[in-house]
């Protein structure tokens, strides 16, 4: 190459070389022990929101969480995403990058939805939470809470959301869950 920076020459080679260990690695989705891979931000997880079905993906560290739902033209009826803090703390989303319409419920440590808000396409206006008791947050397709009779007050599984946790290879325990 041409005027190549040597460094981001060789910085790219060792990418390279590292996705292609990485994918080796993983063979199948199992590990060398015999043990299932730990999930990623992309595996959806079954949780039930209200007693009704969804498949959740988990955005629990900061680059998951900075990119949600961005650039998600393709979202299923019944798909959506939970955003995961260690702590309780007052929170603020909006829809930069992000082509479809949602809902976000709010939701303390208990799983009970305490707010529902809508957000707009491509909308950089901030809807925050009242509370600063918030540690979960859910995504979903706009008008998916109210058809299915979801409010503040309806419960999420959060059993559901520790197996989620443990299967990204994560301890529920430092979300405050058992």
């Amino acid at each position: 190459m041409k005027n190549a920076n040597p460094v981001s020459l060789g910085m790219g080679i060792a990418a390279a070389a590292l996705m292609a260990l990485c994918l080796c690695a993983c063979g199948k989705g199992r590990i060398a022990d015999g043990s299932a891979a730990v999930k990623s931000v992309k595996d959806p997880f079954a949780v039930e929101i209200g007693g009704h079905p969804t498949e959740l993906q988990f955005a629990v560290n900061t680059l998951e969480q900075e990119h949600g739902l961005m650039d998600r033209p393709d979202l299923g009826g019944d798909e959506g995403m939970i955003f995961v803090y260690t702590v309780p703390q007052r929170v603020n989303f909006w829809m930069s990058h992000t082509p479809e319409s949602l809902d976000i419920a709010y939701l303390g440590r208990d799983g009970v939805i305490a707010e529902i808000y809508p957000l707009y396409p491509n909308d950089l206006r901030t809807v925050s939470s009242r509370s600063d008791r918030i540690q979960f947050a859910i995504e979903m397709p706009q008008g998916w809470f109210a058809a299915h009779g979801i409010r503040a007050g309806s419960a999420v599984d959060m059993r559901a959301v520790a197996a989620g946790l443990t299967a990204r290879g994560l301890d529920p325990a430092t979300f405050g869950l058992r």
